[in-house]
C-alpha cells in the first residue's frame, strides 16, 4: 500500500544521515529498503509533526519536523534516535497526489549507530 503514495521514481536525499548523495530510485526499491531494514528484531517509531503545505497548481511542498526511535538488541546500547526536518515534494496527476522527492535534514542524533546501520532480522 505504501507504494500508492509515491511516483514511480523518487529523488530521495538522506545525505545528512548517510553521507551519500541524493539519488533518484524506483519507489518500489526505496520501500523495499525500508522494509528490509525495519523488520523483525528492530523496533521502530517514526513521527512527523507541524506540517506546512505550500500548493502551486499541480505541485506541492510539505515541510515537517521528524523524529525516529529505533531499538535492537545485539551490540551494546540498543537505542538510536534521530531528529530533523523533512521536505517532501508532490505532483498531482490523474492518479492523485504522489510524492516524487524528499529530503531529510538531520539536526541531532544520539545512541548506537550500529542500531541505525544494521537491518533487523
Amino acid at each position: 500500500m505504501a507504494g500508492s503514495y509515491f511516483a514511480d521514481r523518487v529523488t530521495a536525499d538522506f545525505s545528512s544521515l548517510s553521507g551519500q548523495p541524493a539519488g533518484n530510485i524506483a519507489s518500489d526499491d526505496l520501500i523495499g529498503a525500508w522494509a528490509g531494514n525495519l523488520k523483525g528484531s528492530k523496533t521502530s517509531l517514526h513521527l512527523r509533526t507541524n506540517h506546512q503545505v505550500v500548493l502551486e497548481a499541480d505541485r506541492a511542498t510539505v515541510r515537517s519536523n521528524g523524529y525516529a526511535w529505533n531499538r535492537m538488541e545485539g551490540n551494546g546500547d540498543p537505542l538510536w534516535e534521530v531528529w530533523g526536518t523533512y521536505e517532501h515534494h508532490l505532483t498531482r496527476s490523474s492518479a492523485g497526489w504522489k510524492v516524487d522527492g524528499f529530503v531529510f535534514r538531520k539536526t541531532h542524533e544520539r545512541g548506537n549507530r550500529w542500531v541505525k546501520a544494521t537491518p533487523g532480522q
